[in-house]
This record gives structure tokens, sequence and C-alpha cells, in this order.
């Protein structure tokens, strides 16, 4: 079970570094009057991949605690997810939100991208966290 969690966590890496090295910073290509389209299709394709995933880390996450793994470099990896979520939801979401409503804007698309990196770096300083478990 504790592959499968970290499998579903390097899904999740590789996910986020495309979309802070490739999705994110092409919005600022994408020209005021499609990106409100483009922007809404992002969201919803994105929705569809992410939010399972997302889900598959927590339940696997608790899967793994409740078959007994206490191995400290686990339990340290788990407020990583709570980080994630956190993040995801207090600043990526309403930033999306902004960008909905009032449309393209470089400085909206600008903070996206900044404050993205702090989703990436706990996601990936968790998948070495569960890297090392095995490495180790």
């Amino acid at each position: 079970m504790l592959e499968f969690h970290t499998f579903i966590t390097w899904a999740l890496i590789g996910l986020i570094w495309h979309v802070q090295i490739v999705q994110y910073p092409l919005f600022l290509d994408v020209g005021r009057e499609a990106f409100s389209r483009y922007h809404c299709g992002h969201c919803l394709r994105i929705a569809f991949v992410v939010v399972p995933l997302m889900l598959l880390e927590v339940a696997s996450a608790i899967g793994v605690l409740w078959l007994g793994e206490r191995a400290s470099l686990f339990l340290f990896s788990l407020p990583w997810i709570a980080m994630v979520w956190l993040a995801t939801f207090l600043i990526q979401v309403p930033i999306h939100d902004q960008l909905t409503e009032f449309g393209w804007s470089e400085s909206v698309i600008q903070k996206l991208v900044r404050t993205n990196w702090l989703r990436t770096v706990a996601w990936t300083v968790r998948g070495l966290l569960l890297a090392w478990i095995f490495i180790g």
C-alpha cells in the first residue's frame, strides 16, 4: 500500500511541475480575448486529473496508517499533504476565481505562478521523504 501511495504522490509531483513550468506561465501568452475561454477549459480539464489524484493521495495515506505504517519519514510526510490542500484552497483557488471573474491580468497570473511554488515545493519534499523510505 505504501508503494501505491508513493506512486500517487509522484504522479501529483509530475503534474504540479508541469503546471508550474508549462501551464501557468503560458497563461501570459494566451491573450486577453481568448483567455477566459482558455482558463475555463484549463480549470475544468485539470480538475478531472487533479481532484481524483488528490483524493486518492489522502485516502491511501489513511490506508497506509490504518495498515500500521509508522516509519518516521512517512509520518513526517503527512503534514505536507495538509500544506498542499491549504495552499490549494486558500491561495490558488481564489486566484483562479479572480482570473475567472476578471479575465486576463498579468499581475494576477504572475501571482498564480509565484504562489504555486508553495505547492510545488511541498509536494516535492513529500515525495522525496517517501522515496527515501525505499532508498534508505
